[in-house]
Order: C-alpha cells, then sequence, then structure tokens
C-alpha cells in the first residue's frame, strides 16, 4: 500500500476516523531530512499496508493541521490511533528505527 497524501481538508476523514493506526508525516518540499525519510516511510507503507496506514501532510499546501498540533519542526511523524495521537518523533531516523517506534506503540509487522 503506498502512502496516502492528507491534506486539512482529508485530515479528520483520513485518520482522525481511520480503523487503523495512522503514521502521519509532517512535511515540506524544501525540507532535506523530509527527503531522507520518504523512502522508508514508502516501504513501510508497503510492508505494513494491513497494521498501519502511512500518510503525509505537506505543511506549506495544509498548515492548519500541523499548526493545530502543534507541530515545531520538520519532518514531524505521529502516531494516531482511534483518532488520538499516541506518540510522536522529530526529525529524520533510519527505516529501522521508525519500525522499532511502531512496534513499541504497539504497531507490529506481520510475523
Amino acid at each position: 500500500m503506498a502512502t496516502v497524501k492528507v491534506t486539512d481538508e482529508s485530515f479528520d476523514a483520513d485518520v482522525l476516523k481511520s480503523s487503523t493506526p495512522v503514521l502521519v508525516d509532517f512535511w515540506a518540499e524544501w525540507c532535506g531530512p523530509c527527503k531522507q525519510i520518504g523512502p522508508a516511510l514508502e516501504q513501510i507503507a508497503d510492508e505494513m499496508g494491513g497494521q498501519v496506514t502511512v500518510a503525509k501532510i505537506n505543511i506549506d499546501d495544509s498548515p492548519m493541521t500541523p499548526s493545530k498540533l502543534g507541530v515545531k519542526g520538520i519532518p514531524t511523524l505521529m502516531l494516531f490511533k482511534d483518532g488520538q495521537m499516541t506518540s510522536m518523533k522529530v526529525g529524520a531516523m533510519p527505516k529501522g528505527k521508525i519500525v522499532e517506534w511502531l512496534a513499541e506503540a504497539g504497531v507490529k509487522a506481520d510475523a
């Protein structure tokens, strides 16, 4: 499953009302570290599609949602379960660390 593009308008439906956990990547086109983690997030979306939806929201195109959620720097990754933000990480990290963080939050890849 590919990543899902989310906007201010679609955030409630795509993230808050999702029946599966959603990993949201707050990013921008001009952000180097955001581009670094992009391929890792695509791989996670493909490998863990049944367990988690990976969503991306461009903070320049959709500034209201990150502002409302208190996003201060990018990339910021937030994990939402049942409409609530349950965990957050700021800054680029390798795929293994993202998968480890998801596992700690209760989202595990199929064995």
